[in-house]
Order: structure tokens, then sequence, then C-alpha cells
């Protein structure tokens, strides 16, 4: 195993309680385009696949750009925006 696929200690209990905060403050789809509402119908199947491949160490989340808005007073905020890769 290199250093880029290491196992991740993570419970099939953590990845259920993330989901339901996602479900409870998501309003639109995801940088994926799939709602939450068609989410629903294959949660059980891709909630798995999304623990194994953790647990495992084969899941590498997608780049984050970073962009700053400006907020008030000048000041800049940053913002990750996630890219889907090609």
């Amino acid at each position: 195993m290199n250093e880029n696929t290491k196992s991740q200690p993570i419970t099939k209990e953590q990845v259920w309680l993330a989901y339901q905060e996602v479900r409870k403050h998501g309003k639109s789809a995801g940088v994926d385009g799939i709602t939450l509402k068609a989410y629903e119908q294959i949660k059980g199947q891709e909630l798995y696949k999304i623990w194994n491949r953790m647990a495992s160490g084969s899941y590498f989340a997608p780049a984050v750009k970073r962009v700053h808005i400006p907020k008030a007073g000048g000041k800049l905020r940053p913002l990750g925006i996630p890219m889907l890769s090609s």
C-alpha cells in the first residue's frame, strides 16, 4: 500500500450520520447534479460504496477550487468550489 492509498478508520455509522447531516441542511443538488430526492432511491447502495472506498483507502475527494468573495468592509472570504473530474 503506498502513501496515497491508506485505509481510514471509519464506520458505517459515521457515513450514515454524515449523510443525515447533509440531508438535514441540503437544499439543492450537489456538484454531481443528483438531488437529495433522487439520492434517496439509491442511498443504501451508494452509502455502502462510499464507506467501502473510504475504509479501504481508495476514495479520493475531488479537487476544490478556492475563490475569494467580497464581504462588507472590503474583506474577502475564501470559498471552496468542488470541481468534477473530466
